[in-house]
């Protein structure tokens, strides 16, 4: 029995100084808080998005007049959807949140934020501080010259195409996910990813790419990157509430493949800057024909693990077909998605704790349908109750 105990012991204290090494701070702060959640932004330093003229938005007269049809409340709630709204012909039409949330909630982007990072890339490229999205990444990072006599470009960052070697999976305390998560380096994952395939040949999503793409729009702007989106695009899209990106440590740098905090109402507005073209209020803010490329899918590229072309990922922003409509669409892992619909002139979001793990032949999540099939019902029954309302 002694021996038994002193064997415990040592496996203790060896699991116990194996977590206190310095290069384990993740691992401590995984074992702690386990897998993302949706209201983790208080245990992160962040950094302020400043909404700096905020506008709310205009109420439509239909606007709550309906409700989200019974046929999809359990989805709804079996999911831990947290806010539903839809805007629509620049109004607010609907909205519903559930537990405690509000209009005002913070809520986990995730890898809407990916989206985020794409439009402040297209405002850097019109600003001038980046040449192209085919500028080479070595301008600005030395060190990732490319692979196979290839050169590495910010249109492979941006379509997931870099052939690097990042592990995307955050269900592993051990994975690179879980490190940029967790973390306190985020340079030090970025910098270290290997190049190991010839860019611009497959599709393969890894949320290295974008922080690396974050690195290299800090470096080409010279300010922290939420102080550029707050100027380019928080503050000129009048964002009601100040928005908050979670940092690496204190006076580090945003995660910023993920992990922008915001509301549902602001969050829509990022699904009415794609609706414009990239204007707002006849200010234009993103180029249109930037735009046109982010939210189209790269076919040239073959999806990583079946060889098909891939038809749902842009440049950071993915695309589906919904009867008929192309929507472009933000989305997060924990189902947060910013969906546009422009044969309806609407925006719908939604936000919760969980998403389907079954996919599409699309390639997404299941669950997005009840989304927008419920959204679908509610603009419908909006628009016929409108034209039922009209005198001739």
């Amino acid at each position: 029995m002694k021996k038994t105990g002193w064997a415990i012991l040592l496996v203790i204290c060896c699991i116990g100084g194996y977590l206190a090494l310095p290069s384990n701070y993740y691992l401590r702060r995984a074992l702690v808080h386990l897998l993302p959640k949706i209201d983790q932004y208080p245990i992160f330093e962040n950094r302020i998005v400043k909404a700096g003229a905020p506008e709310p938005w205009k109420i439509s007269e239909k606007y709550n007049t309906l409700s989200i049809p019974v046929k999809y409340i359990p989805a709804f709630e079996e999911l831990g959807t947290v806010a539903f709204i839809i805007i629509q012909n620049d109004s607010l039409l609907f909205e519903q949140y559930w537990e405690d949330y509000s209009p005002n909630s913070h809520s986990n982007s995730f890898s809407m934020a990916k989206s985020i990072v794409s439009l402040a890339t297209g405002c850097a490229i019109d600003d001038g501080f980046i040449k192209s999205v085919d500028q080479p990444v070595s301008d600005f990072i030395p060190g990732f010259e490319g692979f196979n006599g290839k050169q590495l470009t910010l249109r492979h960052l941006l379509t997931m195409s870099a052939g690097v070697d990042f592990q995307e999976a955050y269900s592993s305390p051990f994975s690179p996910t879980t490190k940029l998560y967790y973390g306190n380096n985020l340079q030090e994952i970025a910098f270290g990813m290997k190049e190991i395939e010839e860019p611009g040949k497959r599709f393969n999503y890894q949320s290295g790419v974008t922080q690396l793409l974050a690195f290299i729009l800090e470096k080409a702007t010279g300010e922290p990157l939420s102080s550029y989106v707050s100027r380019k695009l928080w503050t000129p899209m009048h964002a009601e509430e100040d928005a908050l990106w979670s940092m690496d440590r204190k006076d580090g740098i945003e995660k910023a493949y993920c992990c922008f905090n915001s509301n549902a109402r602001d969050f829509a507005r990022f699904g009415q800057l794609l609706l414009n073209k990239g204007s707002w209020n006849g200010q234009q803010l993103v180029s249109a024909s930037y735009l046109e490329e982010a939210i189209t899918p790269d076919s040239s590229l073959l999806y990583n693990d079946t060889d098909e072309p891939n038809k749902s990922y842009g440049f950071q922003f993915w695309s589906l077909n919904h009867d008929g409509i192309q929507i472009p669409y933000m989305r997060g892992i924990l189902g947060q998605y910013v969906f546009v619909i422009p044969e309806r002139n609407a925006v719908v979001v939604r936000l919760g704790h969980k998403r389907d793990k079954e996919y599409t032949s699309q390639h997404y999540p299941q669950d997005i349908d009840t989304w927008l099939d419920a959204a679908m019902d509610i603009i419908q029954k909006s628009d016929n109750t409108s034209n039922s309302n009209q005198t001739f």
